[in-house]
Order: structure tokens, then sequence, then C-alpha cells
């Protein structure tokens, strides 16, 4: 059985880092491959015993031609069924990326005497929008280091492959920040009572026990863990039925360190113990 992946995304959001990653622990990785050789790669590949090519991963980005784009989702579902593919979509906030364009004065792909960077920004968004509708996994890099994106891409992607079951992330937030572009479900708990208003609690986090016990007790927080637990437990086989190989829920409060650490902490707690991919990120506590 082969492995491919496909790491994509608007320029400047981290995707060589990712295949860096993927090439660190033995993938075989091309960066700028153009999407039409995809079949051909794959079928060179295929017909070599060399453990080298059992993982395959390869870069496409806006410097491809711009018919190719729309040719990605079409060629995967022609694989053949002893390949298994999956891409990885990176992205980040307009602002972030211009930021970062800034600091290396590197020339976007797409900008010209014609068109300004904030513009280039833009239309990248648009001409991958059929690889980013594809994606197994979308990753927001607007917040993360070099450090952290490496951490996530490894914790995200190489779970057991022979343990079944889809990979679910819980994902504290702070709506005071924007809501995470890579969540697939989002929960607003600011209706709940707050740590912050209690001076003795307003430094702590939601990992600490004088905030868990505060919250625990709160019959709000109790009923709120109940219904995202009910819906979950109803609606995430359908999502794993229907092909899904990773979910991030996010849970968002005001600042993100207190009532949206304290539920993603004990919502991972509670199906650690039921699923077999249960993982737990801070945002705006890293």
């Amino acid at each position: 059985m082969m492995k491919l992946v496909i790491i994509s995304g608007r320029s400047g959001s981290g995707k060589s880092t990712a295949l860096n990653v993927l090439e660190d622990v033995g993938y075989y990785c091309i960066d700028n491959l153009p999407a039409g050789l995809l079949p051909e790669l794959i079928e060179q590949t295929r017909n070599n015993d060399s453990e080298e090519y059992k993982n395959i991963a390869v870069s496409i980005d806006a410097r491809n031609s711009t018919s190719d784009f729309s040719l990605v989702p079409k060629l995967l579902r022609k694989l053949p069924s002893d390949v298994l593919s999956e891409i990885i979509y990176l992205d980040a906030n307009s602002p972030t990326l211009i930021k970062r364009f800034s600091e290396t004065r590197r020339k976007h792909p797409l900008s010209n005497k014609q068109r300004a960077l904030k513009e280039a920004i833009d239309a990248e968004h648009t001409l991958l929008d059929p690889i980013a509708h594809s994606a197994a996994l979308s990753i927001d890099t607007s917040e993360l280091s070099v450090h952290e994106l490496r951490d996530i891409v490894k914790k995200r992607v190489f779970r057991d492959s022979n343990a079944p079951g889809m990979a679910v992330m819980f994902l504290s937030f702070g709506y005071k920040r924007g809501i995470p572009i890579d969540a697939d479900i989002v929960y607003d708990v600011r209706c709940l009572p707050n740590p912050y208003w209690l001076p003795h609690l307003r430094c702590l986090t939601g990992q600490e026990q004088d905030v868990i016990d505060f919250l625990g007790e709160q019959t709000e927080v109790n009923a709120m863990f109940e219904d995202i637990c009910s819906y979950l437990d109803k609606w995430l086989p359908s999502f794993e039925n229907n092909n899904r190989s990773y979910m991030t829920i996010a849970i968002g409060c005001t600042g993100g360190m207190h009532r949206s650490v304290y539920l993603s902490e004990r919502l991972c707690n509670w199906y650690a113990k039921r699923l077999e991919h249960v993982q737990v990120h801070h945002r705006e506590l890293s």
C-alpha cells in the first residue's frame, strides 16, 4: 500500500516547513510538482519495489499552471485502490501573510507590475479554492511559530496508521483574536459564567484546579458539556463514515483562557476513553 500526501496552501503559510517534517520521517518529497504529473509519478513509484517510495509527499502551490488546480481532486479520485491519498491545506490570514512577505522580502509568485502583494494574496485564495475544499486537514498557521507548526503536523498526521478512527482535535480559542479558520465545528461558550470576573481566578487558566473547581460547579457549564457531547455522539460517526480523516472542534470564549480551555480539556479527557485519536490544543495559551 502506498501513501500519498499533498501539501498545498497559500504562499507564506508554511508549506515548506510541513514538507520538511514529512521528509524527516522518511517520506519521499517533491516540491512544486505540476499537478498534471501526479498520475505519472504514481505509476512510476508503484512499479518500484524500493521502500523509499512507499510514502510520498508533494507540494502543489500557486507556481503551478492555473488550469492544473481544478484537476487535483479529479486526479485523486482516479488513483488506484492501493494508493491512499490526502490533502493537507495550510493557510493564514491575509495580514499575517503580508507581514511574512514583508519580513522575508520575497516576491509573491502571483505579483507583478499590475498586481500588488495584497491583490496577489487574495487572488491566490481564489485560485487554490478547489484544493482547499478537498483537503482532509486544514491548518491555520497565523499564530504558529515554525516549531509549533512542526509539532502540529507530527501530532495530526503521524498517528498510528494501523489503528482505526478519525483524528479529533479539541481547540480552545478567544473570540477577541478571531475564529480559527481551520475549525470544522465551532461552539460559542461566552454565555457561561466567566472566572475572569473573580479576582482570585482572573490570572489563572482553565487548566488550573481553582478554575476547574469553579466551572465544574456551574449548572450551565455542565449542561453545555452534556449538550456538546450529545451532538458529537450523534454526528461524529457520520463524519467518519463520510471519509473524514480529521475533525477540529473549536471551543471559543472571550479571551480563550478559562471557559474554552476548561471545556476543551474536559471534552478531550471524555472522548480519549471512547476514540482512538483525540488531542487538545489551546491557541491562546501557546
